[in-house]
C-alpha cells in the first residue's frame, strides 16, 4: 500500500521481532471491515448482535484482569527521568526496550499482524498527525476504524514522509504482571503488550492523542488536552464554543451531548457536540484559540447512559457500535447495562459471559464497560465536526467531583490564575482507572495520567501559551457534584448545566456581572436562571448556598495544592507558587 521507506523498514523490524504468520494492511474499505467482522465472529472474538434492532453492532468481552487503563503499568520513557517528571512512571529507554523486545519476541506466531495507518484529525487539517499501529487483534482494528480516520487515504497522505507515530500492540498472554503501556516521546513510539482493553490498546486514543501529542504540542507551541468541545447555538443562530476538562467518567460525554431544558429549547437554544474527550488547540489567524477533536468516534462509559442522562449518546450507539463488557440479553440478542433502564433481562449473560441472575444483587455489566460509536451517528454532532480549521474557543472550563468545596461555578481572575485553577483540580476517582473508587485525588487539567512529559513543564507551557494568545478564552471552574447532608447531589445537572454555561458565555460577552471572592469571580445568584427547577428543590437560597465559599475548606485545599506542587517538584513554575501564595493571602 506504500513505498515509504521509513514505514516499510520499521514494519519489517517488527515482523522479524513478533513473527506473525501473515501481515494484513488495513485499507479502510467497507468490504475489508465486513470480512474482519465475520472472521472475529467465527473465532468468538466478537458476537454479532440483533441486526434489526442494532444494525452493525457487536459485543466484545475482555479478560477478567483487563478491564481499565492501568496507570501503574503505564510508562513515559525519556532520555532522563527529569524530562518525564515525578508524576509519570519512568524507565530508562534502553532498559525498557530490552524488556519489551523479550515480551514481543515471537508473540504473534500463529497470529495475523494488522497494519493500521490512521490519522488523528481529518488528513487535510493543519492539526493532523499520522500514526501507524501494528496489532494482532481484530477488535483493535475494528475499534480504530471507528475512533480514527484509517486506511489507504492516510498512507497516501503520508507519502514519503518519515514523520509518523509508531505503535506496536501484541495481546501476548494478557498477563497483568507483564502488561506494559509504554511511550517513548523522543522516538515517536508507543508500545502496548499483554492487554486487550481499549484504553490500553487503541493507541490513537490517550496514548497518541494525549501523551505523545502533549509532548509534541509542548515542542511545537500548541495544546493537546483532555477536553470536550461543545457549541451553544443561541436563538439568533450565533454559535459559541466551549472546551471543558473533567476526569474520566465525571460527566464529560453527558455535557458534550447536552440537551437544553425545555424552557431553553422552546426559545430556540441548541447544543452541538464537536468532541467528548480530547481537544487539540492552536492559535488561529484571528488571535483566538481554535480547537479540533482529533478523534472520529466516542469511547464512552456505558453504565449510567440512558434516555434521561444522555439520550444523544444512547441514540449514537444504536448502530455501527462495538459494546465491551456489557450484559448480553439472550432473549433478543441485544445489550443491557446498569442504569440503562429498570428492566434488566431475565435471560442473560454477564460481562464475563456467565449466566447472570439479575435478582441476586450482582452487577451484570462491568462498571467501566464501554461503547465505541461513530461520531457521525450522534444526533447532535456539530456541522463543524469535520472542519479542518476547527472551532474558535470562547471559554475553557475545568471541573471535577467535589462534594463540599467548589461552588457551582466561578471564573478565574485572568489567564495565569486560570492555569492555577486548572493545576489545583481535584476529583473523586471513578471506575475508569484501576484502583479504589471514591478517593479524592489531584488531577490537574484532568491530565494527571496523560501528560507525556514533566507535569511542571506542562504547566509552564500553559503559562507560555497565555503570553502568545492575543485573544485568549476566559477560564472557569464548575462543580455539578455538591452534596447535601444526606449525600445527595443538590444541583440537578444534565441538561440544566446549560444554565451555568450561559452564565459563562454571558461573562465572556460582558453582559453579566460577577462578585469578587477569594477564589475568583462568582455569579450573582439572580443571574443564573432557575425557572422550572422548583421540583428539583432549587430556590434562590439553595442557589446561593451552591455558590458559597467556605474559607476553611479552601485553606485545606490550598494545603493539598502545595503538597501536590511539592510532589511535582522544582519544575513547578514560580508563577503557580505565587498564585498559591496570593490565594492564601486572599483567604486570610
Amino acid at each position: 500500500m506504500t513505498q515509504n521507506k521509513a514505514v516499510l523498514a520499521w514494519i519489517d523490524e517488527q515482523i522479524k521481532l513478533c513473527n506473525p504468520d501473515k501481515v494484513v494492511w488495513i485499507d479502510g474499505s467497507d468490504e475489508q471491515r465486513e470480512a474482519l467482522r465475520e472472521e472475529a465472529c467465527s473465532t468468538g472474538e466478537i458476537i454479532k448482535l440483533n441486526q434489526e434492532k442494532l444494525p452493525g453492532c457487536y459485543l466484545h468481552r475482555t479478560a477478567k484482569n483487563d478491564v481499565a487503563r492501568v496507570e501503574n503499568r503505564t510508562f513515559i520513557c525519556t532520555e532522563t527521568k527529569e524530562e518525564a517528571g515525578n508524576i509519570n512512571n519512568w524507565c530508562d529507554p534502553a532498559e525498557m526496550h530490552a524488556k519489551l523486545n523479550a515480551l514481543y519476541k515471537d508473540s504473534m506466531v500463529g497470529r495475523t499482524m494488522y497494519v493500521i495507518p490512521y490519522s488523528m484529525c481529518m488528513v487535510e487539517s493543519p492539526f493532523a498527525k499520522i500514526g501507524i499501529e501494528l496489532t494482532d487483534s481484530i477488535y483493535v482494528v475494528l475499534n480504530m476504524l471507528i475512533m480514527t480516520r484509517a486506511g489507504k487515504k492516510v498512507i497516501d497522505a503520508l507519502g514519503d514522509d518519515a514523520d509518523f507515530v509508531k505503535g506496536l500492540h501484541a495481546k501476548k498472554d494478557i498477563d497483568e504482571e507483564n502488561r506494559y503501556i509504554v511511550h517513548f516521546p523522543q522516538e515517536n513510539l508507543i508500545c502496548s503488550v499483554n492487554s486487550g482493553y481499549g484504553g490500553n490498546v487503541l493507541l490513537g486514543k490517550k496514548c497518541f492523542a494525549l501523551r505523545i501529542a502533549s509532548y509534541l504540542a509542548h515542542k511545537e507551541g500548541w495544546l493537546a488536552e483532555h477536553m470536550l468541545i461543545l457549541g451553544i447555538e443561541y436563538p439568533n443562530g450565533e454559535v459559541h464554543y466551549i472546551s471543558a476538562a473533567f476526569p474520566s467518567a465525571c460527566g464529560k460525554t453527558n455535557l458534550a451531548m447536552l440537551i437544553p431544558p425545555e424552557i431553553y429549547a422552546k426559545q430556540g437554544y441548541k447544543v452541538w457536540c464537536v468532541g467528548d474527550d480530547i481537544a487539540w488547540l492552536r492559535i488561529g489567524p484571528d488571535g483566538r484559540l481554535w480547537a479540533v477533536n482529533p478523534e472520529n468516534g466516542f469511547f464512552g462509559v456505558a453504565p449510567g447512559t440512558n434516555l434521561k442522562s444522555n439520550p444523544n449518546a444512547l441514540h449514537t450507539t444504536e448502530r455501527e457500535t462495538i459494546f465491551t463488557n456489557v450484559v448480553h440479553n439472550l432473549d433478543n440478542n441485544t445489550v443491557w447495562w446498569e442504569g440503562l433502564d429498570k428492566n434488566p433481562p431475565t435471560n442473560a449473560n454477564d460481562w464475563l459471559g456467565n449466566k447472570w441472575d439479575c435478582t441476586d444483587g450482582s452487577k451484570g455489566a462491568h462498571p467501566n464497560s464501554r461503547f465505541t460509536a461513530m461520531a457521525e451517528n450522534c444526533p447532535c454532532i456539530s456541522k463543524e465536526f469535520n472542519n479542518p480549521a476547527g472551532v474558535p474557543i470562547d471559554a475553557i472550563v475545568f471541573g471535577g467531583r467535589r462534594a463540599k468545596t467548589a461552588p457551582l461555578v466561578y471564573q478565574s481572575f485572568d489567564w495565569n490564575h486560570g492555569v492555577y485553577v486548572g493545576s489545583a483540580m481535584a476529583s473523586e476517582t471513578t471506575a475508569a482507572a484501576a484502583g479504589a473508587v471514591g478517593v479524592v485525588r489531584r488531577d490537574p487539567m484532568a491530565m494527571l495520567p496523560f501528560v507525556g512529559y514533566n507535569m511542571g513543564d506542562y504547566w509552564a507551557h500553559w503559562i507560555e501559551m497565555g503570553k502568545k494568545i492575543p485573544n485568549p478564552p476566559k477560564i472557569f471552574n464548575v462543580n455539578w457534584f455538591r452534596t447535601n447532608a444526606e449525600g445527595k447531589f443538590i444541583w440537578p445537572g444534565f441538561g440544566d448545566n446549560l444554565r451555568v454555561l450561559l452564565w459563562i458565555l454571558g461573562r465572556v460577552a460582558g453582559t453579566v456581572d460577577a462578585v469578587e471572592s477569594p477564589i475568583g469571580f462568582l455569579p450573582k445568584a439572580e443571574d443564573i436562571n432557575i425557572e422550572g427547577l422548583e421540583n428539583d428543590g432549587i430556590t434562590i437560597e439553595v442557589l446561593k448556598d451552591l455558590l458559597s465559599v467556605d474559607k476553611d475548606l479552601w485553606k485545606e485545599d490550598a494545603d493539598g495544592v502545595e503538597e501536590f506542587y511539592n510532589k511535582v517538584g522544582d519544575h513547578t513554575p514560580a508563577e503557580l507558587r505565587n498564585q498559591l501564595a496570593a490565594f492564601r493571602a486572599r483567604l486570610n
